[in-house]
């Protein structure tokens, strides 16, 4: 393949506080859902919306960026687009689709007027592995 492009660029709400698992080789994952919202008029002419919910992974975040994905603030993501797959404790094969996030930059006003440069650095590049959602974890 000579040429591809999987990118993703989200700015929304946080739906819930971030989860942070770590796997047996002490990497950490943080997962939380992203809202997004689509506005549109209908057809008798009056604006309306949905909200899209996305599933957002991050890589060996770094504390400082875990302890600011909190429900509500808003983000700006910029990572890549996975697809994955596995069977339920029920043997049915699930479909996963997730953004693995590459940036993070917080867009809520702090007390001190604003994110620094340092809060867009808070995550290293994500490995390339596949994670199990049923993977034994130590906790």
């Amino acid at each position: 393949m000579a040429f591809s492009v999987n990118k993703v660029m989200l700015i929304g709400n946080l739906g819930k506080d971030a989860e942070t698992r770590f796997t047996n080789n002490n990497l950490s994952i943080t997962n939380f859902t992203l809202a997004t919202e689509n506005r549109y008029k209908n057809k008798e002419g009056n604006w309306t919306g949905t909200t899209d919910w996305h599933k957002i992974t991050a890589f060996s975040l770094s504390d400082f960026m875990k302890d600011k994905l909190k429900k509500g603030k808003k983000f700006y993501i910029e990572g890549r687009i996975s697809y994955g797959n596995y069977t339920d404790k029920d043997n049915v094969k699930r479909y996963t689709t997730d953004i693995i996030a590459e940036k993070l930059i917080p867009l809520d006003s702090s007390a001190e007027g604003g994110h620094s440069e340092s809060e867009e650095s808070g995550l290293s590049t994500a490995p390339d592995i596949q994670t199990d959602p049923n993977e034994d974890l130590p906790f």
